[in-house]
């Protein structure tokens, strides 16, 4: 086996590389207990894509930011957009939100009660205008729908009016724009979640129709769950959409992807590399894949908490494309059990930074773009320029 380090490979390899940050990511943000703010959060929609393109500013990797409304919700998202436009960014997906409101204490869309499914519909058709203003590739759709407590609602009639409405959701979706339904498996519901794992998801998005995709987040799964062999067989079916890109330790605690378990995040870049290769439906699939960063934590400070998630999931996806693919497949047709696990250590082991500082040198950026940020003085100059005014958070 050998590691087929050819630069200009990788070069396109990284160019090619795009990155989509949330606008949520920017703002204050907490946990159950407490919101904990921090000087120069942004005040608004316009000023949480300020932040987001200061990060595609550093890293030349983050041209697409996410929405999440009503929480960017503004008078006219046209202008959001050509706001975005000017600063090198275009809007990514726009996020519905169908669980704060006090109608949704039973549910959204798997309510029993038609006035509150058709609320939440009426959502949804916010969300699909706003595709339309905004140029936005995509809606995703992450319920907090679920029960805690057995015999609270009926399983498969939640069920059905699950399908009832994914399939109303994807006949308004104005095309070419996608259906991102994303699954989770407890929380806020804790005896049973409506969307509960990738299985359900990928049944609904059959229900759904052909532009209806399943997300993968990272941090969605019960312990010791394989997410590579989820991402493989969601990229057979062509069903893979979209990544929520963190780390965990214990539950859905979006923390810094890969600062828990890096090689996690090797051996899911690595199934998408190997898919990517190919010219058949899974290869295809990979290809349309977006790559969605959905950390907000409450301790670090945003930006350069968004320029180090970038950096690692570079040298993640580089690492993913120096496997030697025919020594791997060599190794798992004659049964050798250790070649084929050193194929994968062998990519995982080989330090890129090197390879990533000259091709962001090439771009005309810092090596580092972690060291130069913080040294530049600029989140010191946001913090001024943002003293007066309310901070925006998860509200």
């Amino acid at each position: 086996m050998s590691i087929d380090f050819d630069e200009a490979r990788l070069r396109a390899v990284l160019d090619a590389f795009q990155l989509e940050l949330p606008s949520w990511g920017f703002s204050n943000s907490g946990t159950r207990f407490r919101v904990f703010p921090q000087p120069g959060a942004p005040r608004d929609a316009f000023e949480k894509i300020d932040d987001a393109a200061t990060v595609h500013r550093w890293t030349a990797a983050t041209p697409l930011v996410s929405l999440h409304i009503p929480w960017d919700r503004v008078d006219d998202p046209a202008a959001l957009a050509a706001h975005a436009a000017s600063q090198g960014v275009r809007i990514g997906a726009v996020n519905s939100n169908t669980f704060q409101d006090e109608d949704y204490r039973l549910g959204s869309l798997a309510h029993p009660d038609n006035a509150v499914r058709r609320k939440a519909m009426a959502h949804m058709a916010e969300c699909c205008e706003i595709i339309v203003a905004s140029g936005a590739h995509a809606l995703k759709v992450w319920l907090g729908d679920g029960t805690n407590y057995p015999g609270q609602d009926d399983f498969r009639s939640r069920k059905r009016r699950l399908q009832d409405a994914v399939r109303e959701i994807h006949g308004s979706l104005p095309a070419p724009a996608r259906l991102l339904i994303e699954y989770k498996l407890y929380e806020p519901a804790f005896y049973h979640t409506d969307i509960q794992d990738w299985g359900m998801a990928l049944l609904l998005a059959e229900h759904a129709g052909e532009r209806a995709r399943v997300v993968v987040d990272l941090g969605h799964h019960a312990h010791g769950v394989n997410i590579e062999q989820i991402v493989a067989v969601l990229l057979d079916e062509g069903r893979l959409g979209a990544f929520d890109l963190n780390d965990r330790k214990y539950g859905d605690d979006d923390l810094i992807a890969g600062s828990v378990n890096p090689y996690q995040l090797f051996l899911i870049f690595n199934e998408l590399a190997a898919a990517g290769a190919q010219s058949d439906a899974a290869g295809q699939c990979a290809r349309a894949v977006s790559y969605m960063v959905d950390q907000s934590h409450n301790i670090e400070a945003k930006v350069p908490a968004m320029i180090h998630t970038v950096m690692t999931l570079q040298e993640q996806w580089v690492k993913a494309h120096l496997v030697d693919r025919a020594a791997l497949r060599a190794a798992q047709q004659s049964g050798d059990v250790i070649d084929a696990t050193a194929c994968l250590k062998d990519a995982f082991d080989t330090d890129v930074r090197p390879l990533l500082a000259r091709w962001r040198e090439a771009r005309g950026l810092p090596a580092n773009p972690l060291r130069a940020y913080r040294e530049s003085g600029e989140a010191q100059a946001r913090s001024e320029s943002r003293r007066e005014g309310v901070p925006a958070g998860w509200s």
